[in-house]
């Protein structure tokens, strides 16, 4: 790994580390529904000309979307946060059974400090449901650790292919790295999230599950 870079507060920039590392693998497709705690990452795949970010209306088109570029020769990446694993749970049968290597980022909700209880039962169930479907589950314990896991993961994702045993692996990034939802205003809106790892607060309003904030 090169350097590790860190916000002007000293945290380490996990987001621009994952960046870094996507570049260096040559990855340039990234699928996303957006989310606060993607926030940093985004920004700088928007910024980089050589990336493609493709805004989706519901996270199941990424997998779809990451099987397509690969069949074309390309690795992709589909960054949701947690709540979206709900949508993905058939779609993931695709590169599991076609053997597709694909990379999975997934902000979790539903873990330390967190004050949606709606978030709540499908972020504890994530890790679980992801390996039932025999997706490989990396889980970086800080924010120093989520760019080697990445890197990890795409590499794991490449020589599965090359054996002819590729499929999705999934890197989760924990709501203790990230930060938890605030909520300011008083009428229940999200403030953003407590930046707990150098990434800038986030911005919309909160919701259900299935919609990502």
């Amino acid at each position: 790994m090169d350097d590790v870079r860190t916000s002007g507060n000293g945290n380490v920039d996990w987001g621009e580390e994952v960046f870094r590392t996507l570049r260096r693998h040559g990855i340039r497709l990234v699928a996303t529904v957006p989310d606060g705690g993607l926030g940093r990452f985004l920004e700088l795949c928007d910024a980089d000309p050589g990336v493609r970010l493709v805004t989706l209306t519901t996270e199941e088109e990424g997998i779809a979307l990451a099987c397509g570029s690969w069949l074309g020769g390309e690795l992709a990446v589909v960054a949701m946060q947690s709540s979206g694993v709900g949508n993905v749970v058939n779609m993931l049968g695709l590169p599991n059974v076609c053997r597709i290597p694909c990379l999975l980022l997934v902000t979790m909700r539903g873990e330390a400090e967190e004050r949606n209880p709606w978030q709540v039962p499908v972020g504890r169930a994530v890790p679980e449901v992801l390996a039932a479907l025999g997706v490989q589950v990396l889980r970086p314990e800080s924010a120093s650790a989520v760019g080697p896991a990445f890197n990890e993961a795409a590499a794991q994702a490449r020589e599965a292919a090359a054996r002819g045993v590729g499929g999705p692996v999934a890197v989760l990034v924990s709501q203790r790295i990230i930060g938890a939802k605030s909520f300011a205003g008083g009428q229940g809106s999200a403030g953003g999230e407590r930046p707990a790892s150098g990434q800038g607060p986030a911005s919309g309003q909160e919701s259900a599950p299935g919609a990502s904030s």
